[in-house]
């Protein structure tokens, strides 16, 4: 319970703002994000007959997978298995999503959150393009910010790549992590990550070891049942000072649907 007597506590917002021009993943370009306002003040406006009330309301196209949002375990399959050695077959997959694992399942979030500014812990505002974060580099940025990462906690990583979200071909040019920083999440038994780029991991890039891109996703999702949240917006919150607070994200309950868009906040007290 927050104690009053401190004064409020400080929310920061986490989410990208969402507009058709933002960055989106190839993978899902396709159903891309336009929202169109189909129904306009002024084409119900007859005060004579209705008085002075007009109503505006619009519709949505977009991927789950755009803009800020968290992957489902459905999002990935390890050798055609879900998480917890859940075949896909006809039973659990069909044109409207899944029965097992889709984003409704996930609950609302709310746990200790832990910020690693590795972009900081680099002396950069920004890593550079295809910069993998290691486990190394996570460790010494714990070091240098004296955080741990608990089980149970929600860990977003700062590369500095959000200043470029108005700059897709920029953005989705970016840093990311590698193998070794996922093993060492799931290590830590977090509930879920985030990161403030486009796909956790470092785009294009495949594993020299694992022999496949989007490593982290496969190791996160598919084989330790950590959810990730994607495309943060954590300048603010890395300003601010503060590396602990509490994470709160609630997911859609989109049945089915591998993944949704979040507006995820930190908040913290006063006298953390």
């Amino acid at each position: 319970m927050h104690d009053r007597q401190n004064g409020p506590p400080r929310v920061f917002d986490l989410e990208q703002p969402r507009t058709q021009g933002m960055p989106i993943h190839p993978a899902h370009q396709q159903a891309g994000y336009s929202y169109l306002l189909h129904r306009h003040h002024e084409d119900e406006y007859r005060p004579e007959e209705t008085g002075p009330r007009t109503g505006a309301a619009g519709i949505l196209i977009m991927s789950e997978h755009t803009g800020t949002h968290i992957d489902a375990l459905s999002h990935q399959a390890d050798s055609l298995v879900l998480c917890g050695g859940i075949p896909v077959d006809g039973t659990v997959q069909s044109a409207r999503g899944f029965t097992r694992h889709g984003v409704e399942e996930i609950p609302p979030i709310m746990a200790p959150g832990v910020l690693l500014d590795v972009a900081a812990a680099e002396g950069v505002e920004c890593l550079e393009p295809g910069h993998a974060v290691s486990a190394e580099d996570l460790e010494r940025c714990c070091e240098r910010q004296g955080a741990t990462v608990e089980p149970g906690s929600v860990a977003l990583v700062r590369t500095g790549q959000s200043r470029h979200w108005e700059a897709p071909e920029r953005y989705l040019d970016g840093p990311g992590m590698d193998a070794s920083a996922a093993y060492w999440m799931a290590e830590r038994q977090v509930l879920a990550v985030g990161a403030d780029n486009m796909a956790w991991d470092v785009p294009g890039v495949v594993d020299p070891d694992l022999g496949y891109a989007l490593p982290g996703h496969l190791i996160l999702l598919a084989r330790h049942g950590i959810y990730i949240v994607e495309n943060l917006q954590l300048d603010d919150l890395a300003a601010s000072g503060h590396y602990r607070f509490e994470f709160v994200c609630a997911p859609l309950k989109f049945v089915g649907a591998t993944g949704s868009p979040v507006r995820p906040v930190a908040v913290v007290s006063e006298d953390s």
